[in-house]
């Protein structure tokens, strides 16, 4: 499924850099008042005032989600309609995540791309763990641990990792065109994408108008060898680092 996280127009004031050629997705604002983690902490607190035009710098608390930890494993908490929506599409364990978001760069402009994945191994319902649960979270610092952010709090926990470089073969949106605009794989046009219905929304060539908002767009894909063999070359890029 394709996850879209990070800075934009909305939340945050602008896209994510791509720094030494590398996408830096900044973790858009803390809008509870829970998370303890500032873009300080993170080391990002000069992108975030320069994205943001000010309006946001080191010492601001953070929604820092997805997480990606030095074991190579990625946590990312959901709720909400989000939730709602990965729970009415089947969501489970052995699906994957393709994280993406606005970024951009001098040359290639704003554009959507994928910066990472999290292969779901687990799932945590934060509404119904054990407190030695929540407390191992919170000591990781992921924000959905430190109080609920809505009925249906989940946390996905698998292997993950962020992309090092910035390849044209995880650029979501076509060369010259908003970043809305996008071309996909031949595939996705035979198996959908939840949030995409509208026939007008897929043209030839491979492009589709991606909705505006909304975070989590989910294919179907079963058993099919291609998307499954696209899906692990994204994620070989991803892990290699490799242009």
């Amino acid at each position: 499924m394709f996850s879209r996280k990070g800075f934009d127009g909305t939340s945050g004031g602008g896209p994510s850099p791509i720094v030494g050629g590398c996408p830096l997705s900044l973790p858009i604002p803390d809008s509870k008042g829970l998370s303890p983690v500032t873009y300080g902490d993170l080391g990002l607190g000069a992108h975030a005032a320069k994205a943001s035009r000010g309006r946001l710098g080191a010492g601001d608390a953070c929604h820092h989600d997805p997480m990606f930890l030095a074991d190579g494993t990625a946590v990312l908490g959901q709720c909400h309609a989000a939730q709602g929506h990965l729970v009415k599409q089947g969501v489970t364990t052995g699906d994957v995540f393709l994280f993406f978001g606005l970024f951009d760069s001098e040359g290639e402009g704003r554009h959507h791309r994928i910066f990472g994945y999290l292969a779901i191994e687990q799932r945590i319902d934060l509404v119904t763990c054990d407190e030695d649960t929540r407390a191992q979270y919170r000591t990781m610092g992921q924000p959905h641990a430190f109080g609920l952010h809505g009925s249906n709090d989940m946390l996905y926990v698998g292997r993950g990792a962020t992309a090092k470089t910035a390849p044209a073969c995880l650029r979501l949106t076509a060369p010259g065109q908003k970043p809305s605009q996008w071309i996909v794989p031949e595939w996705l046009t035979r198996t959908g994408l939840s949030c995409h219905d509208a026939p007008w929304r897929w043209g030839e060539d491979g492009r589709l108008q991606a909705v505006s908002r909304g975070q989590e767009f989910v294919a179907h894909v079963g058993d099919d060898p291609e998307p499954r063999g696209w899906l692990d070359q994204v994620i070989a890029t991803i892990e290699a680092g490799e242009a």
